[in-house]
């Protein structure tokens, strides 16, 4: 199932009309039903709100699984709750490497600073 579908079927569900979610939303209810006819893709902000919205998880919004809430033990839920791969801390508890050699902290910084460039270039 793609997202477009998804989005429909949950505001569908929840009893929303198009121009309710778009309002909670903060978008058009053009581009609400642009998502919906998969004419776009939602950003990583709009995709967050639609989870909460629904109470569902973004893997299941954009259709990588079709469970709609997943359980975390609290220990990983704290865990992920606080990664930051730009955090020191966070650097040197993890052993990064490429073709099998350990990233320098400061080749882990560049990575990281390379892949939030390629995002905002897209």
């Amino acid at each position: 199932m793609n997202y477009g579908t998804r989005i429909a079927e949950l505001r569908e569900h929840k009893g929303l009309k198009q121009e309710e979610l778009a309002q909670s939303l903060g978008i058009t209810r053009a581009a609400l039903s642009h998502y919906e006819k998969n004419r776009r893709k939602p950003d990583f902000e709009i995709l967050n709100k639609l989870a909460d919205i629904f109470g569902v998880t973004i893997d299941y919004l954009v259709g990588r699984t079709s469970h709609p809430t997943a359980i975390l033990d609290s220990d990983v839920k704290e865990f992920v709750d606080q990664l930051e791969l730009s955090d020191e801390d966070i650097l040197q508890r993890f052993n990064l490497t490429i073709d099998g050699r350990t990233l320098s902290e400061e080749e882990a910084k560049r990575f990281i600073a390379f892949v939030r460039m390629e995002r905002m270039m897209k």
